[in-house]
């Protein structure tokens, strides 16, 4: 937010563009195997979707040390959201004629980003601390290939694999990369490198392997060889860091119609869209999609659920979900009982000043609105700046 208190339109507008791709891609996901074009569009968007959502968390994190105030803001805008989400998929799970299963250590689907952003919100406050952070995380985000114990419980894998990318979000956060983002001289290279990542996504969709953009489980043999199997990952990452700070300069700063206002519901369209296309899947009407008609209508209408839970009405009905008030539950500050404290936005996860930002971010470019005290990039908070002066 600007000193005004309006929100810098610039994040929001990212956001929707990764909200959106995300529930497209989930919306085609059962049928794109077996169509050409939706493979295609889900390899060459991948660096759009999950990296951008990670960079965009890491702007709107912290790396103070963890405080009471800031361990109120985990447990309220990720640990207790998490939980109720888990439980209604399970739920609608049972409804939908499956098994109920009590997800504890694997969250379901997408779920897996809120366990992840718990862990990595610990742990950059430590990373920080570290001479050459960026170096140490991708050494790590490599190396977690080998080890097989690093999979899909409790999201190690995943946490360890991107918290470079959420690292690169923070230093963003704080002033880093602000030339690349204002400079006119920047804007033929953004255009340039998208386009390029895209047309590698397009052109060789189908011998770029899923698993190389899961980072879920542990390297192969192929088609490197093990000992060299973190060559891939290695440039699998290099190319997503690029492709979304070329998205990031590209994206316009102003307020768009629906675009910023969807964007900044993040948080809400991520935990509700599931829920929603869980039942056409399992219906077996998205699987009757054949005609390239037909998919472009499936794309349409992945879009347009994007713009209905982003909308205020989706968003006020969801609130009691997406922002449990759970302040009775809670210690205050000294210690006693919590009491009714507000709870403001439910997509500024955190709470009313959101969560924890560490209040002294660098330099900024003029005209750019950097963002200290608020949350993640999937949860649509809004940006609180210091002054004129980027994730």
């Amino acid at each position: 937010m600007d000193p005004a208190g309006r929100r810098d339109p610039w994040w929001d507008n990212a956001r929707f563009v990764s909200a959106t791709l995300i529930v497209v891609l989930h919306t085609v996901g059962s049928v794109m195997a077996r169509h050409e074009a939706l493979h295609a569009l889900h390899v060459a968007t991948w660096a759009l979707r999950v990296p951008a959502f990670v960079i965009l968390a890491g702007v709107f994190s912290s790396a103070a040390p963890l405080d009471p105030r800031r361990a109120r803001a985990l447990i309220g805008s990720i640990l207790v959201p998490a939980a109720i989400f888990s439980l209604l998929f399970s739920l609608e799970v049972r409804l939908l004629g499956g098994e109920f299963t009590l997800h504890v250590t694997q969250l379901p689907w997408t779920l897996w980003f809120l366990m992840s952003l718990f862990f990595w919100r610990l742990l950059l406050p430590l990373v920080a601390q570290l001479r050459h952070p960026l170096t140490v995380t991708t050494a790590m985000a490599l190396a977690a290939g080998y080890v097989e114990e690093l999979g899909l419980p409790y999201s190690a894998s995943r946490t360890v694999v991107y918290l470079p990318l959420f690292w690169i979000g923070w230093r963003i956060g704080q002033g880093a990369l602000r030339g690349w983002f204002t400079s006119p001289r920047t804007l033929w290279p953004a255009v340039g490198g998208l386009s390029a990542s895209i047309a590698v996504g397009l052109w060789w969709h189908r011998e770029i392997q899923g698993r190389w953009l899961s980072m879920r489980h542990p390297y192969t043999a192929e088609p490197l060889g093990y000992e060299w199997a973190w060559v891939i990952r290695l440039a699998v990452l290099a190319l997503a860091v690029g492709t979304v700070l070329c998205l990031l300069r590209l994206v316009p700063r102003r307020r768009l119609p629906i675009v910023t206002a969807t964007g900044a519901a993040g948080f809400t369209v991520y935990l509700l869209h599931p829920l929603v296309i869980l039942p056409f899947r399992e219906a077996g009407w998205i699987a009757r999609v054949d005609t390239p008609a037909e998919q472009v209508g499936l794309v349409l209408c992945g879009v347009a659920l994007t713009l209905v839970l982003g909308s205020p009405p989706v968003r006020r009905l969801a609130r009691p979900l997406v922002r449990p008030p759970i302040d009775r539950l809670l210690v205050d500050r000294e210690g006693r009982g919590g009491g009714p404290r507000r709870t403001g936005d439910p997509d500024r996860v955190g709470g009313t000043t959101g969560p924890p930002g560490d209040g002294t971010p660098a330099a900024a470019p003029p005209g750019t609105v950097v963002p200290v005290v608020t949350a993640g990039a999937v949860d649509g908070s809004p940006a609180t700046p210091a002054g004129n002066g980027a994730a």
